[in-house]
């Protein structure tokens, strides 16, 4: 069976590079949330940027929310 190989990114190599140490299991949950964090924020802050770009506002979402055919 032939396996294709993709290159890690640089997140991938640099992450390899500062954690090349033995963590414990709640140190991995630590770094996990604070990642899960950071990408939330920067999709949270796009998405702001959108709806203000769009001009949309919270009374459109309470719109979309309760249309019938969701």
């Amino acid at each position: 069976m032939q396996t294709q190989q993709t290159p890690l990114t640089n997140l991938q190599l640099e992450i390899l590079k500062v954690f090349s140490l033995q963590l414990t299991q709640a140190e991995l949950m630590d770094i996990r949330t604070v990642l899960a964090r950071h990408f939330a924020d920067r999709l949270t802050q796009r998405v702001d940027r959108i709806w203000q770009a769009k001009g949309l506002t919270a009374q459109d979402m309470d719109s979309w929310l309760n249309e019938d055919n969701q």
